[in-house]
């Protein structure tokens, strides 16, 4: 939720850069879609931004529906889905993986219900203040429980995973919706593009200690390249004595 065309076009080239640097932590596949985080955050930057554009300008005009449609299917229906199998994806406790999956499952059933509501109800944006507001005429008597589950499958997946410094992904979003809530309660959908920078940086910080675990806790620590590269070292150092 930035506020103009130009802040959301820069906050879109800075997690360009972001993204690149997350993705070349990647090692494994089954890491690539928790490093994807920042590129999702830029397409939302920039539709964002040309959202801004064509509320303000009318050159601009006939894409305003279709980045707004474009925003809210990925703050509503791409995030509850991708943020659980990224971390699904991430997980090696077995015990784990399973309440992975039951969160995953929650993640899938609020975004199709959202889904639904973004396909059968009006949705419109507009400019209000120094923000955009989303008008969603969706049923009211399922806002509570829908909000409620649609925060269980962005939040919680990262929070529970065994692997160290991955807490910092949902306490960022946490700390996003909170502000927003307090600050900005009717801009609440835009709640990922407002803090996407701080949640982006927290990706790089995560993916590094994926590739370059700092305790043994960690369940890549064995396997990192850190690892590796320091038992290269010793045998060398043997084999000079």
């Amino acid at each position: 939720m930035c506020f103009s065309a130009s802040a959301s076009f820069g906050a879109g080239i800075i997690l360009a850069a972001v993204s690149v640097i997350s993705i070349k932590e990647v090692r494994k596949p089954s890491q690539i879609y928790f490093a994807c985080i920042p590129i999702i955050f830029c397409v939302q930057q920039f539709v964002e931004g040309f959202l801004w554009l064509a509320l303000t300008k009318p050159f601009f005009a006939p894409l305003q529906q279709i980045t707004t449609y474009i925003l809210l299917f990925l703050s509503q229906v791409v995030w509850p889905l991708w943020i659980p199998y990224a971390a699904l994806k991430l997980e090696k406790e077995h015990e784990n993986i399973i309440f992975q999956r039951a969160l995953l499952a929650i993640g899938a059933l609020i975004a199709f219900y959202l889904g639904y509501c973004l396909l059968n109800y009006s949705v419109e944006a507009q400019i209000s203040g120094y923000t955009i507001s989303f008008s969603q005429n969706y049923p009211m008597k399922y806002s509570i429980p829908a909000g409620l589950l649609y925060i269980i499958a962005t939040v919680a997946p990262p929070l529970f995973l065994t692997i160290r410094k991955v807490w910092l992904l949902s306490i960022t979003t946490i700390i996003s919706y909170s502000i927003t809530t307090i600050y900005y309660q009717d801009y609440i959908v835009s709640v990922w593009s407002l803090f996407s920078l701080f949640i982006g940086v927290s990706v790089l910080v995560i993916m590094d200690e994926i590739r370059y675990p700092t305790t043994k806790n960690s369940k890549y620590y064995y396997s990192s390249d850190r690892s590796k590269n320091s038992s290269i070292s010793n045998q060398d150092f043997k084999a000079l004595h």
